[in-house]
Parts: C-alpha cells; sequence; structure tokens
C-alpha cells in the first residue's frame, strides 16, 4: 500500500489503514509512512535487551515489544518503538485505545535506513513525552548504546561501549554493553 505525499490523512483514514495492513506505519501530520522491517540482528538485539530489562523490573512495571504503539499527544507522531516500559497502569490516546501515551523507557535499536532518524527527529518527538524518563538507543553497527535521560526540565546524553555497564535509576536496571551484543557474536 502506498500514500502520496503531500496528501493529508486523518487520524481514523490511519487507523484503517493499520487495521488492514500487515506492515505497521507511523503517522504524523496527516501523513502515513511505513516502517521498514528489521534485520535478524535487529530482532535478536531487541530480544536481548527486553530480556535483560525484565529479569529486573519491578512488580508495577511491564515490558512490551514493538506490538505496542505509542503516540506522543504533544507533537502528534504515532509510533511503534522496538521497546517500551510503562510502570503503573496504561494511559490511551483518546483517539486509539490501542496507543499508550505513558512510557517510561523506550528503546531504539538502530538499522542503517533509520539511525539518523531514531537520534534526530524521532528522538526530538520522544522528549515531549512527560512520562518518559530514558530513552536507550542501541547501535545495530558497534557495541554501543546512548542512553538519553530526562534531568529535571533538561535531557542529558551519555555513551556506553563494550565493557561499560548502563546504570539508571528509575526503572531501577543495569545493562552491560558486552552482555547485549554477545548474542551476536557467532553470526
Amino acid at each position: 500500500m502506498t500514500f502520496a505525499r503531500g496528501l493529508h490523512h486523518t487520524y481514523a483514514e490511519y487507523l484503517e489503514v493499520e487495521a488492514r495492513s500487515d506492515v505497521r506505519h507511523e503517522y504524523l501530520d496527516g501523513e502515513i509512512y511505513a516502517m521498514a522491517g528489521g534485520t535478524p540482528e535487529h530482532a535478536i538485539l531487541a530480544g536481548r535487551v527486553g530480556a535483560l530489562l525484565s529479569a529486573q523490573l519491578e512488580r508495577e512495571c511491564r515490558l512490551a515489544s514493538s506490538d505496542m504503539k505509542v503516540a506522543i499527544v504533544a507533537t502528534g507522531l504515532t509510533t511503534y518503538p522496538d521497546l517500551s516500559i510503562v510502570c503503573g497502569p496504561l494511559e490511551r490516546d483518546p483517539r486509539d485505545p490501542n496507543a499508550v501515551t505513558n512510557p517510561l523507557l523506550l528503546v531504539e535499536i538502530t538499522s542503517p535506513s533509520t539511525q539518523d532518524y531514531d537520534r534526530g527527529d524521532k528522538l526530538e518527538h520522544y522528549r515531549r513525552i512527560a512520562s518518559l524518563q530514558v530513552v536507550l538507543i542501541v547501535s545495530h553497527a558497534e557495541p554501543r548504546v546512548t542512553v538519553v535521560r530526562r534531568d529535571g526540565e533538561a535531557w542529558s546524553t551519555t555513551e556506553h561501549r563494550a565493557g561499560d555497564v548502563v546504570a539508571l535509576e528509575h526503572p531501577s536496571v543495569s545493562l552491560s554493553v558486552s552482555e547485549i551484543y554477545a548474542v551476536l557474536d557467532g553470526l
């Protein structure tokens, strides 16, 4: 299914497209964008990060795969992060009961075609989510995890490489960069 750029689609039309399609789409400013499929390495990294996070989460926190849609009310972007953590009750977009609006942590695994978007425009949208505390950007190209963390009203960014441990306060989890990437050995 293709969409002519420049045409305005309503959110209701977007929901109709999503209901009929096997491909996931993002929605922003009346435009519908097909999301690219991932590589096996992408899926393996997402699974590994998810397993490491899930094992450490407190009971009121839940980890969701890329099947969970996130709506950024402040900007209008609706998308599917690779992983999301929500603590407490789910808050849903009033336009879309299948989209949550209150993630605490989001994870994006980059790919050659998405890394600039994940680290640029998409990250700027994510920073507008009131509940969001942390974004983890996991590189597809090298053992590197970028941590974008809310510090009050400001955001800070740190890079972690092989041998480093990413330690987060809320949610209270820690991830070894080497342990994340060990699943790719031998592929």
